[in-house]
């Protein structure tokens, strides 16, 4: 390991998944990962708690990796560079157009993609068969110093700190992709339902995009944070909204809302689910449910384009960020928190 770097970290593993009253985190000692040949070794400046993180920990998504540390929307600083075949200083300046030690750097959920599949080759890398995932197949930011491929990181915005950058690279991107997949019309209606980490920061895109916003979901606090960031109305999840919606996003991993959220739905509207898990979905009633052209679209992870995509418009259109940070050692209740319904907006891990 290079000068100034330790031999090992603090990081939280998921020592057997299961519900957080069980306490499947654990935090432990960990040696400091060293970085593969093309990837990069970050210290974390700041670690997103996203939703995906409990699905991982409470075991609602099968083990990919024993004892993973979670966490996929990290912000840090490079420290050291893999060594290539061809190239013995570990810690050599960044060529050109690369990044090297000293850099501020995003490492978000996609974290490999095999480039040669018809998937990968038409432009749709989030359907990879052999991806792999931050936090899930690699360890991830619950820690002190985490690893990227140089390919998958990604270069940040200025004029955010540490704390407000690190929800964009899961929360925001994937809902920068969801609001994609519904196909808003120009001044389109569009509905929200959940209002957390994501959803705040989707709610911001598509205003600045000429939106008429309306947000359904529980819980006074989200419904004011979307009020004051502009939604033309807040109500109940199960509410039907004031008019009918051109588009929607389902955020909230409830599988019970999908036909409510598609009744509101006006003809030729789409309704896209976000999370990557949904509980059961109950029975679609084709009159009233999917009749007059209305679809339902899942969204699956990310592409690049689409994490670079909403990394430009963060830099062009301040997005204000609700973020509630918590120190390193305390993972284990910011996870609880989001669980809980605790805050609006988005935990962040500070080590």
């Amino acid at each position: 390991m290079s000068v100034g770097i330790p031999e090992t970290m603090r990081a939280w593993v998921v020592e057997r998944p299961g519900p957080l009253e069980t306490r499947p985190l654990r935090e432990v000692e960990l040696p400091v990962p060293e970085p593969g040949p093309g990837e990069l070794l970050v210290r974390v400046l700041a670690c997103g708690v996203c939703r995906t993180d409990l699905h991982v920990t409470e075991g609602d998504l099968a083990v990919h990796r024993p004892r993973i540390v979670p966490g996929h929307e990290v912000v840090g600083e490079v420290v050291a560079v893999g060594r290539p075949v061809e190239e013995p200083d570990a810690r050599r300046p960044a060529a050109d157009g690369t990044l090297g030690v000293g850099d501020r750097v995003g490492v978000a959920w996609l974290r490999h993609t095999c480039g040669v599949c018809a998937y990968c080759l038409r432009g749709a890398e989030n359907l990879c068969p052999r991806s792999r995932y931050t936090g899930w197949d690699a360890d991830g930011g619950y820690a002190e110093y985490t690893t990227v491929p140089a390919d998958f990181a990604y270069r940040l915005p200025a004029g955010y700190d540490d704390v407000d950058l690190a929800p964009l690279l899961c929360a925001g991107i994937i809902g920068y992709r969801a609001l994609r997949r519904t196909s808003l019309p120009d001044g389109g209606r569009l509905g929200l339902y959940g209002f957390g980490g994501s959803a705040h920061l989707t709610a911001q895109v598509a205003l600045a995009q000429g939106a008429t916003l309306h947000v359904l979901t529980r819980g006074a606090a989200a419904q004011e944070l979307a009020l004051r960031l502009g939604a033309s109305s807040a109500r109940g999840a199960y509410d039907d909204p004031p008019e009918p919606l051109d588009g929607a996003v389902l955020f909230a991993p409830v599988g019970d809302l999908v036909p409510v959220a598609m009744r509101a739905l006006d003809r030729g509207g789409v309704l896209a689910v976000a999370g990557i898990h949904l509980s059961d979905v109950p029975p679609l009633v084709y009159e009233t449910d999917l009749f007059y052209e209305k679809e339902l679209r899942s969204v699956t992870s990310n592409t690049r384009d689409d994490g670079r995509g909403l990394l430009a418009f963060a830099a062009d259109h301040r997005l204000d960020v609700d973020a509630h940070p918590y120190p390193l050692d305390r993972a284990d209740e910011a996870l609880a928190d989001l669980e809980a319904g605790a805050f609006a907006g988005a935990a962040v891990l500070v080590p």
